[in-house]
């Protein structure tokens, strides 16, 4: 059984996965405890199959790589904090790590945590389980950077808009949070999940207090589908 997603036989097995998935209650959307169960689930029932986990590229993001290659994270005596938000199986927090952050990663479900440490035993990265909606008193106003990578997409409705300010508290001053989502044109709908972020709601992290800093557009394709991202940074004045 192949765990490279480049794999045709990898690339099959995620299809099934998605299908059995899509069937799960909390699949298409909910309250926290509905999508909670949800995510818990899949990792849950993964069987260790990577191609289970239908986010896991068992690599980090280029977009992420290519912004750390810029924003390093400080010397060796001295490094930023960072904060890998829905952490799943380790690639993006390994890569934090890398660039020389004093990083730790989090996800809600504690299969995922157990899974990453064990893809990467020698790590530096200080994995654990939490909830981005009650996270441990000692994060909040702690980070010099927050990446968040697919997890606000990944909810909607109430839950959703809990997220952002969620997510903005775990910055201390002068603080930056870098964002990768899909994105969306304004007024348009989607079925989701995921449900791509509109320009409107990137917006909420200004007025939460944020200062926007970057906002790239990119493009990534799956299959013959072009799918429209967002790469943006905000900072903590």
């Amino acid at each position: 059984m192949s765990a490279s997603p480049k794999d045709p036989d990898f690339a099959g097995r995620r299809d099934a996965a998605r299908d059995r998935l899509d069937g799960l209650f909390g699949a298409k959307g909910g309250d926290r405890a509905d999508r909670s169960a949800w995510f818990h689930a899949v990792y849950e029932t993964a069987g260790g199959d990577p191609a289970a986990v239908p986010w896991a590229d068992l690599a980090a993001k280029p977009e992420l790589l290519a912004w750390l290659a810029d924003n390093p994270g400080g010397e060796a005596e001295a490094p930023l904090r960072a904060l890998d938000v829905g952490c799943g199986l380790g690639d993006n927090a390994e890569a934090l790590a890398a660039a020389g952050y004093a990083t730790t990663a989090f996800d809600l479900a504690p299969a995922a945590i157990d899974w990453a440490r064990r893809r990467f035993p020698a790590s530096s990265v200080g994995y654990c389980a939490a909830d981005l909606f009650d996270p441990p008193a000692a994060w909040i106003g702690a980070f010099d950077l927050v990446h968040e990578c697919y997890t606000l997409q990944a909810l909607d409705g109430a839950l959703r808009a809990a997220a952002f300010p969620a997510t903005a508290r775990l910055l201390a001053p002068g603080g930056r949070l870098l964002i990768l989502t899909r994105s969306r044109v304004e007024g348009t709908e989607s079925d989701g999940p995921p449900w791509p972020l509109t320009p409107s709601e990137l917006a909420r992290f200004e007025a939460l207090g944020l200062e926007k800093v970057e906002e790239t557009p990119y493009e990534l394709r799956k299959g013959e589908r072009v799918i429209p991202h967002i790469r943006a940074v905000y900072r903590r004045p």
